[in-house]
């Protein structure tokens, strides 16, 4: 009897191990066939083609990403059109309510918003808190202006007009970097409140996404935008020196970017707090996130639920590799709960 008992107990066990990898095989190729669709921000693009890069080699999953800007990522999650969005900005209650398949923001990472100029000669370029906001106003208007020298003793600015270079298109980029200036600046403020979208006063360049302004600097002299530090660092730019909160002029280095996060709060929400004039380090950043719905077919959750949890764990890795912050592990581990939680095949 006894032998009886182990032998149908081995032959139960077996017969559990061979299900559970049959099921495992079966899962890994219907997961093979299923490919992801995404699209937002450009302020992240570099880390997320890197991180499906990986993700596809180690998974063998096939994910998509466009980088067409925050507001056309939100417009295109409402619209159902992609699987997952992506913004720099969080979105607003009236876009959050027109996203019928609710939606749940997991933060991937932070980065700087570098401010990118072309004079040619002039290296080590210092802008101070008054300056900065003056200058994206159209009050300051020339490169030898005494307010921008004051900031630069010693150096060659040229007596060339200033050409401002703007995002053409709704950019979570343009909602940091209007945010900090309104915080420092209440005429900024009122003049043109802070958006992904906002009215700029004059005529500015505009370019879509940060290549476009990239670009845009690169190939006019006396011109001054606003990039994610990676395309700065692409493309050799010259970037200034921001003057933060403790009056330090500051590169917009990794390590500065994430004293400046250091400081920020999650939300319950995974909404921030405290970044648009952090108390130290590099004065001009913020946090990306991807948009991802509470309802996805059967196939698709338990791969979106994979993508997720490999970016708040593995994907983590390759943040500071190319310059961006990681996102602090334990609001990572509640991101991935709410998603394993709430994501449901419907």
């Amino acid at each position: 009897m006894v032998f009886l008992t182990n032998g149908l107990r081995r032959a139960v066990t077996l017969s559990t191990a061979t299900i559970a990898f049959s099921f495992g095989s079966v899962y890994t190729a219907i997961a093979q066939t299923v490919t992801l669709n995404g699209a937002g921000a450009t302020f992240p693009k570099p880390l997320y083609d890197r991180y499906f890069d990986q993700f596809k080699k180690e998974t063998g999953i096939q994910v998509n990403y466009e980088g067409i800007g925050s507001g056309g990522g939100i417009k295109q999650f409402i619209a159902d059109t992609v699987d997952f969005g992506a913004s720099d900005a969080y979105p607003k209650a009236e876009d959050k309510s027109q996203m019928k398949k609710g939606v749940i923001l997991v933060p991937t990472a932070g980065g700087a918003v570098s401010v990118v100029y072309n004079l040619p000669g002039v290296s080590n370029l210092k802008l101070s808190r008054s300056v900065l906001p003056a200058i994206f106003m159209g009050e300051i208007t020339r490169w030898n202006d005494p307010k921008i020298a004051a900031d630069n003793p010693g150096a060659n600015l040229p007596n060339k007009p200033i050409r401002l270079a703007v995002r053409s298109d709704g950019s979570g980029t343009t909602k940091i970097f209007t945010s900090h200036l309104a915080a420092i600046s209440s005429a900024f403020k009122s003049k043109i409140p802070p958006d992904a979208a906002p009215t700029w006063l004059g005529n500015p360049l505009s370019g879509k996404g940060n290549p476009g302004v990239a670009a845009l600097v690169k190939q006019t002299e006396g011109a001054i935008g606003y990039v994610e530090a990676a395309y700065a660092t692409q493309n050799n730019l010259q970037q200034a020196q921001v003057q933060n909160k403790t009056n330090r002029f500051v590169s917009p280095t990794l390590a500065e970017a994430n004293k400046a996060l250091s400081s920020i709060t999650f939300g319950s929400d995974f909404n921030v707090t405290g970044a648009a004039d952090p108390a130290d380090g590099y004065p001009i950043a913020g946090v990306t996130w991807l948009l991802i719905k509470k309802e996805y077919d059967a196939q698709k959750a338990p791969v979106v639920k994979k993508m997720v949890d490999w970016i708040l764990t593995k994907g983590q890795a390759i943040n500071g590799q190319l310059g961006y912050t990681q996102i602090p592990q334990t609001v990572a581990s509640r991101a991935k709960q709410e998603v394993s939680t709430n994501v449901a095949a419907r």
